[in-house]
This record gives structure tokens, C-alpha cells and sequence, in this order.
């Protein structure tokens, strides 16, 4: 068997007198690659367009029907730890929506982002584009049905009378900012890897449950981890890049550090009592982390798309 490597990065072999061509690297670079994704704008858009006209297709309701599950859900909380299983912590399904409907876009993104090469392997295999737009256009339709969820939760508030806080509100876009690098990050890094090892996608599910349960949604960062754990556990939970996106939104939408609860009568220290220049620096350092991630991510999928067509 003779092997021979061109000066395109192309490994070529004879076995049983079949010629196999692999390709081992891309010779465009990341800029490059960033490059191509600036000018294809466009398509980015018509493939959000798309996904959303398709996944609603011949619904009576549409894209309504995204205002309308979370509206039930919020309803359901409301009902089961309002009036049910009460907790203590007034407004509670405010507190759990604000940090809930954000990680569900995050999580929703990963999965569905992971699976999407080789769900459009008819496409990826006979059009030429850069293929790390399906899994940003896929993050892109999560957005518009977040953004619809987000106007289900401010009309709850306003039902409750809870407002937010609105000096901490401009913590909102540099949250969604964050969470939307990392959808973006992982979601191009492992629809690449998916296309070699199927078990992925069904991995990150799995994963993805365990990582909800390490993120301060439905319990205090502040009380149950900070107030009754050592100083590394709170570190732990911050290096976690979803903690602080987390942490930004309740302080921004519930926007109650103190609350004094409704059973004990006593106050208690429910989110973090930082000065909000600590919120945006956590984002900052989460924001610096998803940049490289997102840069490895793209160096990877640029290093594996050679063989798609061959794989799927």
C-alpha cells in the first residue's frame, strides 16, 4: 500500500484498487472562515426564516405556539408553588422563569444544533457553503422563539405586579450575549463531532440534564451553595459558564437580592448582594471563554468537514 500526501493536505490510498481520498486539514484559515460567515449573512437569515416556517407548517396557531407553551408552563409553576407547595419565596415562578427560559433556549440550541449536519446531509453533500451556518442557524431560530417567550414572561409580571429591577436591566443583552456565544460554540463544535460519532447526540442530552442540576435555576447560588458550602464550591459553580448568565438574568428580571419570606417572616439573602460592576465582569470573563471556545470550535469543524460527505 503507498500513501502520498499533495500540497492540499490530501491523503490518498489504494486498497482493492480503489483510489480513497481523505482530506486530513483545511487550508482556510479562521479568519477566513469567519470571513465566509459575514458574507453569507443572508443565507443565515433565510435558513432562520425557513426553520421556523417549517417546524410551524400547517399549525392554526404558528410560531404562537412558542408564546403559548411557555405561557402554560409559567401558569403551572404559578399554580404548583404559589398556591400549592409553597416555598417562601414570593413570586417564585418570576425567580424560576428568569433563569428557566434562558437555559432552555441554551439547552434546546446544543441538541438541536448537535444533530443538524447530519439531519441536512442531502444538502451538505450537493451545495457548497460554509455548513457551520446550519448549526448557527439553528441557534438563530432558538432565539426568536426566547425572545417571544421572554414578552409570555412580562406580561406575568405584570399580572403578579413584580417588576424588574431596571437599573440592573441593561445586564439583559450582555447575558443573552454570553449564552448565545456558547450555543453558537458548542453547537458548531459538536454537530461536527456528531457527524463521526453518532453517540453524541445522544450523549449531550444526558449531559446537558446533569449540567441543569449544577446551575442555580431552581434553587439560591447565593443561600444553598454559597450560604452552606466552602469558597471553592462557589468558584466551581462560577467557572460554569451558565452560573453567571443565570445569576445576571434574575438579578435584572426578579431583581429581589433580599427577600423576606412569606412563611418565616425572615429575611433571607436569595441572589449574590454584588455591586452590579461584578455581574458584567463575570459576563465579561464568560464572554472571553466563549470567543476561544468559539475559535477552537470553528478550527475543529473546519479540520473535519473534508470527509462529510464521505460519513454521512
Amino acid at each position: 500500500m503507498t500513501n502520498a500526501e499533495g500540497p492540499a493536505g490530501l491523503t490518498s490510498s489504494a486498497a482493492g484498487g480503489t483510489p480513497k481520498v481523505k482530506v486530513v486539514t483545511s487550508g482556510v484559515t479562521l479568519r477566513r472562515r469567519v470571513l465566509d460567515l459575514s458574507e453569507n449573512r443572508e443565507l443565515l437569515a433565510s435558513l432562520i426564516r425557513t426553520e421556523i416556517k417549517v417546524k410551524y407548517k400547517n399549525s392554526i396557531l404558528g410560531i404562537l405556539w412558542t408564546m403559548v407553551a411557555p405561557a402554560i408552563t409559567l401558569a403551572i409553576y404559578w399554580v404548583v408553588f404559589g398556591l400549592l407547595l409553597k416555598n417562601g419565596i414570593p413570586d417564585f415562578v418570576i425567580y424560576l422563569a428568569s433563569g428557566l427560559l434562558v437555559w432552555t433556549f441554551f439547552a434546546n440550541s446544543i441538541v438541536m444544533a448537535t444533530a443538524v449536519i447530519v439531519a441536512r446531509a442531502g444538502i451538505v453533500k450537493k451545495v457548497s457553503f460554509p455548513r457551520e451556518i446550519l448549526s448557527i442557524a439553528t441557534v438563530g431560530s432558538q432565539s426568536v422563539y426566547l425572545l417571544l417567550q421572554w414578552v409570555v414572561l412580562a406580561l406575568f409580571m405584570v399580572v403578579l405586579g413584580h417588576s424588574p429591577d431596571w437599573v440592573a436591566l441593561p445586564l439583559v443583552p450582555v447575558a443573552f450575549f454570553t449564552v448565545l456565544l456558547y450555543a453558537v460554540a458548542f453547537g458548531v463544535l459538536l454537530s461536527a463531532v456528531n457527524v463521526y460519532f453518532r453517540d453524541t447526540q445522544h450523549l449531550i442530552e444526558i449531559f446537558i440534564q446533569a449540567w441543569f442540576w449544577l446551575t442555580p435555576i431552581v434553587y439560591s447560588f447565593w443561600h444553598n451553595v454559597h450560604g452552606h458550602g466552602a469558597a471553592v464550591l462557589s468558584w466551581i459553580y462560577l467557572a460554569n459558564p451558565m452560573t453567571p448568565v443565570v445569576l445576571a438574568f434574575q438579578r435584572a428580571l426578579y431583581g429581589r437580592p433580599i427577600i423576606t419570606n412569606t412563611e418565616t417572616k425572615v429575611p433571607e439573602q436569595i441572589l449574590p448582594p454584588w455591586h452590579l460592576t461584578s455581574f458584567y465582569g463575570l459576563l465579561g470573563l464568560s464572554i472571553i471563554g466563549g470567543f476561544v471556545l468559539l475559535g477552537i470550535a470553528i478550527r475543529v469543524f473546519s479540520r473535519l468537514e473534508g470527509n462529510f460527505a464521505e460519513e454521512l
